[in-house]
């Protein structure tokens, strides 16, 4: 059973309402396509369950839906609070645009005003520190030097994308390719961060082109970041109908990536900053692409690939579970390596005895 969520690797919480899937305070539901997911409370995303025993869940949360008032209820749309505290939205049959714009509307918007809060928040502490003669500037260094994605490459490779790397990734045209485009990724070799020399202790950027599924994959975990600022009510619809007219996640990473002149980016380009760099795209296509990943994945999970997704949360609870090592000093773990490598010896030692 998994715990943690995909794509920002927090706790996804616990229940006691759901016997057969206690894990979440938010849960979502679709009977009729045997869909189950849990709504990361903190990240607002959507992780669907890779378990085989969904379908009781399933049948479980439906039962609970229907002996609890419903809050909130549209013709597709459900959303019920369960007196242990557990949340259901139960989704009908709604057509695409209306279900995508109902599920990323708020996620989006939480992104924004959560950011925008942190943002005011650092500029007013900063400025404090300042004028109290505190240096601030390793201060802002060593938040863009934080790992904010860790992801795969074609060969398997675990690659970290900082926050200052992440906002230089670029979609870049690739005809030679069955897809027809690539994903061009900055990243560092490892994930140690020393306060402000964080840069030096991850290694020198570096970049890789991944394609295919792996891209996709990657790219769900960065654009995140890279929206940092989330998107309004007018955006998240234009960027459904971008999606809904490219009719699937492929067709529009490669129109995204095929023609650097098209309507969908922005005409001042500052700094020689390339075309293809995602950052530069206007704000609805970047939610789009970020739509279309996440959607991707669930598709794939859907037609059989499961251990795509299982091993997609296996490395999240991995990552969960290893967060609180991060700052220990490498002295510290070489001795702790010594020590485990004198228990192996030893072990060995008192068996041939």
């Amino acid at each position: 059973m998994y715990t943690s969520c995909i794509y920002c690797q927090r706790n996804l919480g616990e229940n006691e309402a759901i016997e057969h899937f206690p894990v979440g305070r938010r849960l979502a539901f679709d009977g009729a396509r045997g869909r189950l997911w849990v709504i990361c409370e903190r990240c607002r995303r959507w992780n669907l369950s890779p378990l085989e025993e969904r379908w009781e869940a399933i049948e479980e949360c439906e039962r609970r839906f229907r002996d609890t008032p419903t809050s909130f209820s549209t013709d597709n749309i459900g959303l019920a609070q369960v007196p242990e505290g557990l949340q259901l939205v139960r989704v009908g049959r709604p057509e695409r645009r209306e279900f995508a714009a109902w599920r990323y509307s708020k996620q989006f918007l939480k992104r924004r005003v959560r950011n925008l809060a942190i943002a005011g928040i650092r500029i007013g502490g900063m400025a404090a520190m300042a004028v109290a003669g505190v240096y601030v500037f390793g201060l802002l260094a060593e938040q863009e030097d934080r790992i904010v994605a860790r992801v795969r490459s074609n060969d398997g490779r675990r690659l970290y994308v900082p926050r200052k790397d992440a906002k230089r990734i670029e979609l870049v045209r690739r005809p030679e390719l069955d897809a027809g485009w690539e994903l061009k990724l900055p990243h560092r070799e490892r994930e140690r961060n020393w306060g402000v020399l964080g840069a030096w202790g991850k290694g020198k950027r570096r970049y890789v082109s991944l394609d295919g599924p792996v891209a996709i994959r990657a790219a769900g975990l960065i654009l995140p970041k890279v929206n940092s600022l989330g998107g309004s009510g007018s955006q998240v619809r234009e960027a459904v109908e971008l999606l809904d007219e490219a009719r699937d996640s492929e067709r529009l990473f490669h129109r995204l990536a095929a023609d650097p002149n098209d309507r969908i980016y922005n005409a001042s380009n500052l700094f020689g900053a390339r075309a293809s760099r995602v950052s530069r795209m206007q704000a609805t296509a970047r939610l789009a692409l970020e739509m279309a990943a996440h959607e991707e994945t669930e598709r794939r999970a859907l037609e059989g690939e499961l251990a795509e997704l299982e091993a997609a949360w296996r490395e999240a609870e991995e990552i969960a579970a290893i967060a609180d090592r991060l700052l220990i000093p490498e002295r510290i773990e070489d001795w702790i390596g010594r020590q485990k490598a004198r228990l192996v010896s030893s072990e060995g030692k008192d068996l041939g005895a």
